[in-house]
Parts: C-alpha cells; sequence; structure tokens
C-alpha cells in the first residue's frame, strides 16, 4: 500500500481534466494526492457489461435446470428429485444475483468484469482498498438503487452528488475511480529521464554534487525522482510536489531545503544525473 500511495502521488493527470473530476485524499503526513473520479457514462457502461453477464449466467442456469428436468433421468427420479432440483435453481439464482459483485469485487480489489473491461474500481473515501464489509453494504443497497427501473434512484443521487455516488456508495463509504495503470519499480527502471540540469547555478550553493552523501538514497527514491521528471509536464501539482520531494532528499542528504520549485526540479534533475552516472560507472566495470 506504501508503494502504491508513493506513486500515486505523483501520477497525476493531464491539465485539460477538470478540477471537479478528481478525488483528492489527503495523508496524516498532510500530502494530497488525487484520483479520477469515475462519472456516470462509463459506469453505465460498467453496469450494462455486468447485467449481461449475470443475464447470461442466469440464462444458462435455467435452461441447465429445465433440459435436466425433462431429460429421461430427470423423469426417472419423479417429482422429489424435481423439487430438489427447482430448489437448487433458485439457490444458484439467488446467489448469482447477490453474490456476483462481492465475489468478483473481492478478488478483484474493487472491480466486477464490467469494472474490469471499463477501467473503474470501487476504493473506499481514505482511499484503501474496499473490505467485505464495504462490499456487502453497496451490493446490499443496489436493489434500492435499482427502483424503479434500472437504478432510476441510482442515478438520482449521483446526479446530485458531487462525486458520482450512489446510495450504495454513501451508504459503505466507497466511491468509484477510474483505473490508473500500475506503475512498477522494473518498469520504472526501464524509463529513459533526461539528465540535463537546466539550471545547475541555483544549487551551487549545495555544495559539489559529486561530495553529497548520494549513497544514502533507496532505489525507491530515484524511481521516484525519475517519475516525476517523466511526468512534470502533466502534473497538476507540479511546483508544490517538487519542492517537498526535494524536501524530504535533502534531508536524507544533509542538504538544505530548496526554497523554490525551480531550484527544487534543479536538484532533481542532478540527482537524476548522479545515478545515470552511477549506473554507466557500474556498466563500465
Amino acid at each position: 500500500m506504501h508503494k502504491y500511495i508513493t506513486f500515486g502521488l505523483i501520477l497525476g493527470y493531464n491539465h485539460h481534466e477538470m478540477e471537479s473530476e478528481i478525488y483528492s485524499i489527503e495523508t496524516p503526513e498532510n500530502v494530497t494526492f488525487g484520483y479520477q473520479l469515475a462519472g456516470m457514462g462509463s459506469r453505465f457502461l460498467a453496469a450494462l457489461v455486468d447485467s449481461l453477464v449475470i443475464l447470461i449466467l442466469l440464462m444458462v442456469i435455467y435452461l441447465a435446470t429445465i433440459a435436466f428436468l425433462v431429460s429421461p433421468l430427470g423423469q426417472a427420479f419423479g417429482e422429489t428429485l424435481g423439487d430438489w432440483v427447482i430448489a437448487i435453481y433458485f439457490l444458484i439464482t439467488f446467489g448469482i444475483l447477490w453474490g456476483y459483485y462481492i465475489f468478483f469485487e473481492l478478488i478483484w480489489n474493487g472491480q466486477s468484469l464490467g469494472k474490469r473491461w471499463a477501467g473503474l474500481r470501487v476504493i473506499r473515501t481514505d482511499g484503501l482498498p474496499i473490505t467485505l464489509v464495504e462490499s456487502v453494504i453497496r451490493n446490499l443497497v443496489r436493489i434500492i438503487d435499482f427502483l424503479p427501473l434500472y437504478y432510476g434512484v441510482g442515478v438520482v443521487v449521483m446526479m446530485i452528488n458531487a462525486q458520482w455516488r450512489r446510495l450504495g456508495d454513501l451508504a459503505a463509504g466507497t466511491v468509484v475511480i477510474k483505473e490508473r495503470k500500475d506503475v512498477t519499480l522494473k518498469a520504472l527502471g526501464q524509463v529513459t529521464v533526461p539528465i540535463t540540469v537546466h539550471h545547475p547555478e541555483l544549487i551551487t550553493p549545495l555544495g559539489n554534487p559529486a561530495t553529497w552523501p548520494f549513497e544514502r538514497l533507496s532505489r525507491d527514491d530515484l524511481y521516484v525522482v525519475k517519475e516525476f521528471l517523466v511526468r512534470r509536464p502533466n502534473l497538476l501539482n507540479r511546483a508544490p510536489l517538487a519542492v517537498r520531494l526535494a524536501a524530504k532528499l535533502c534531508q536524507q542528504l544533509d542538504l538544505p531545503a530548496p526554497s523554490t520549485p525551480q531550484t527544487a526540479e534543479t536538484l532533481l534533475e542532478q540527482l537524476a544525473a548522479l545515478d545515470h552516472n552511477s549506473a554507466n560507472s557500474d556498466s563500465a566495470n
């Protein structure tokens, strides 16, 4: 979870996206990160896919039950077995209708088949993954959201709510977000980062970079630096994030924290350059 939040801080969104579509969460360390909210259109498509899957499953179970009852085997056992088969049919139907969403949201961490197809995910309002409790609550309330016809109540509530939450979300304390592609350490390691230090004069007061205790930084720290430098043109909170990230690293390096975003970015560029040079040196040896 720590890595997920760390990388989520700097992934950001394109400037063309409306800020009202961003669901912001502030950590205990006073660092704010955001998720893009899933709107009504994408949620409708996900619900449509899920409804079709459920309908297909119900039809398969129904046809299989009828086929067994009219088969010679079903006829041979008489009405007693037929009653048991019908009871099992209704039990399975109930399980599909009420357990479909819960099952998939638990095994896929907040995603049903429809949400997975549409690139959506259910999370708690504090940013943590949903648990069995939240999944059960939001899906029990789904029957109210569904009234009077195909999420009529849910649509009205979503239109009123600024975060596009239906009654089930409000009851369970959840929100539906647009999924972002996972960022892995391996993937970040393959990213080519520009190592040009554009304004080296800004970090002159920090001393010669060659004398910095660079070995104190972990690989995770340097991966975060790389990710920031790659994605900074599209970050909504580029300036404050650069200052916070640089301040954190300077604390580890026993260096004065930069006071301006431009100085902070220059320092991050210098750290990326040092990492690049260090990697090249190791390769040469």
